[in-house]
């Protein structure tokens, strides 16, 4: 097999299949797909739903893998994966993401190289309510997400860049801690596109930015040097009020999050869903 996707699923019954059949009506990757659903502390029927993509796989040449385990936990999950993948470019995929058809195989091209690489595909946050959406044409406009390669929801590694870390580290925010194992120079983007969900309401967006901001804390305070690694930009005073002034509401809620973070500002371990 070429690649391995890694796919943790925690009670993901009503999301697991979407996702899977995303994955499943990909472009070929020449060599195949291995892909492991890690079921992690489920008490519905993720893993059954999983199982049930079996035969639509292996119709392609790909392998599927659906491992149980009683212990919830994304970082469990994902060591529990890598330890049974046998591809040298590793996926990692979030349960709520939908995948285009072009987007596997532009990630396995771009890392089948022996230096170390990191990819990923654009990012689309998509939001059903009024709030929501306004917060997700905000964030989609900062810096960061418009330029960089954030890797929300779905982040891949070749073989050299794996080998940069052992097992995943017990960390808030996985996503970052491997992003910043690699220089901007080493992060490609690709250009197909996949949605990523964001959070429902102005309370959830809140514990979510709470759990975020506390994951950036944790790697700046346990894993100093991979900041150096660390490229985004901060809005300058004239690039805010130009946000202010394109999307009055978008640029209100964002900020309004920001703020209430702040004021709230609590412990943020333990997993907080993205949506």
């Amino acid at each position: 097999m070429r690649a391995t996707v890694i796919l943790p699923a925690s009670n993901e019954a009503a999301l697991i299949g979407a996702c899977l059949q995303a994955l499943s009506a990909s472009d070929p990757v020449a060599g195949g797909v291995q892909v492991i659903v890690v079921a992690n502390g489920c008490w519905d029927d993720t893993a059954a739903r999983a199982r049930s993509f079996a035969e639509r796989f292996a119709a392609r040449g790909w392998t599927l893998d659906v491992l149980e385990l009683a212990e919830g936990g994304k970082l469990g999950a994902l060591n529990a994966g890598d330890a049974v993948a046998c591809a040298p470019i590793r996926v990692y995929l979030d349960a709520d993401v939908i995948l285009t058809p072009q987007l596997l195989a532009q990630v396995v091209d771009v890392l089948d190289v022996p230096a170390p690489r990191y990819a990923s595909g654009a990012v689309r946050i998509t939001a059903r309510g009024a709030i929501s959406r306004a917060y997700a044409r905000m964030w989609a406009r900062v810096p960061f997400m418009r330029e960089g390669v954030p890797g929300c929801g779905l982040f891949a590694v070749n073989a050299a860049g794996r080998a940069r870390w052992g097992e995943f580290p017990d960390i808030i925010s996985d996503d970052t801690f491997v992003r910043l194992s690699f220089t901007p120079e080493e992060r490609i983007g690709v250009p197909a596109p996949y949605d990523w969900p964001i959070a429902e309401g102005f309370g959830r967006l809140v514990r979510v930015r709470r759990r975020q901001d506390a994951g950036v804390e944790q790697i700046t305070k346990d894993y100093p040097h991979l900041l150096k690694n660390d490229d985004k930009k901060v809005l300058s005073k004239r690039e805010k009020v130009k946000l202010a002034l394109r999307d009055p509401l978008g640029f209100a809620v964002y900020s309004g999050v920001a703020m209430m973070v702040r004021l709230t500002k609590r412990d943020g371990q333990g997993w907080s869903r993205g949506r």
